[in-house]
């Protein structure tokens, strides 16, 4: 039976494991490597390792760090930035990565996502759509590079159209809840609930266990990611890796599935 996942992103900038906010203002918090040691210790169900700095600077993925990551890793891992060609995505599935994310890339030019399933098999595309709200209109819109540059075009009809085009999953990551520890964007992860049938995953906003709770009371079967409330501890925001304990998640998933 599936069931929701509870999934720390964790954020690569300059080699080194940092939180944004607001996709800004980048904190180092560690290493990477370590902080992967210390998820597999905890049995996280899944984790993302997103590299922020590669589609913006043009870089290629530093398969270098992506096999490093894999050996260590003990959960399935996913892993974005970077990725422009459907041999690089075939490249990173055979270091060990069980999903390959893209972003801008697939935003550009949709029939990438295709010819990376095509490849690697579309489980293991994840086509992760970055959301800024627009305060004026209202409007949920898809961005890319790092949250620098507008699309124009909806988040649902972006989450859709990867969907058609082959993506075995959907990541919606808020800009604007990013680092704010505040709650998930719930009507963006419901109405891109809605409009899509393949796994989703949400981000941005997580700072406590009964937003995740929410979420999937909202949305049901989902992946509810989270960086600052995995890295972080306490008001003052003391880093400090943590995961819910096994007994925590199945308390969740009972709470936010009861009538």
């Amino acid at each position: 039976m599936l069931r929701p996942r509870f999934i720390p992103c964790l954020l690569v900038h300059k080699g080194g494991l940092v939180k944004t906010t607001g996709f800004g203002q980048p904190k180092y918090v560690g290493d990477p490597i370590n902080a992967v040691k210390i998820f597999n210790e905890k049995e996280a169900d899944e984790i993302i390792v997103m590299d922020i700095d590669a589609s913006r600077n043009g870089a290629p993925p530093d398969f270098t760090l992506i096999e490093r990551i894999a050996v260590e890793c003990r959960m399935p891992l996913c892993y974005g930035g970077g990725v422009k060609t459907a041999a690089q995505a075939k490249h990173i599935v055979a270091l060990g990565v069980e999903k390959v994310a893209i972003s801008s890339a697939a935003l550009e030019r949709a029939e990438l996502i295709g010819e990376i399933a095509s490849e690697i098999g579309s489980q293991s595309v994840a086509v992760v759509v970055d959301v800024r709200r627009d305060q004026r209109q209202g409007a949920y819109e898809a961005w890319t590079y790092n949250g620098t540059r507008n699309t124009g075009v909806a988040a649902v009809d972006a989450a859709r159209r990867a969907e058609d085009a082959g993506a075995g999953e959907v990541v919606i990551n808020s800009i604007d809840r990013d680092g704010m520890m505040q709650g998930y964007d719930l009507p963006l992860a419901a109405a891109v609930r809605a409009a899509t049938s393949v796994p989703l995953t949400v981000l941005g906003g997580a700072g406590s266990l009964d937003d995740l709770r929410q979420l999937i009371s909202r949305c049901g079967v989902i992946g509810a990611a989270a960086g600052s409330l995995f890295v972080f501890k306490g008001a003052y925001r003391a880093v400090l890796i943590n995961y819910p304990s096994q007994q925590q998640r199945d308390d969740l998933i009972r709470a936010a599935t009861l009538p």
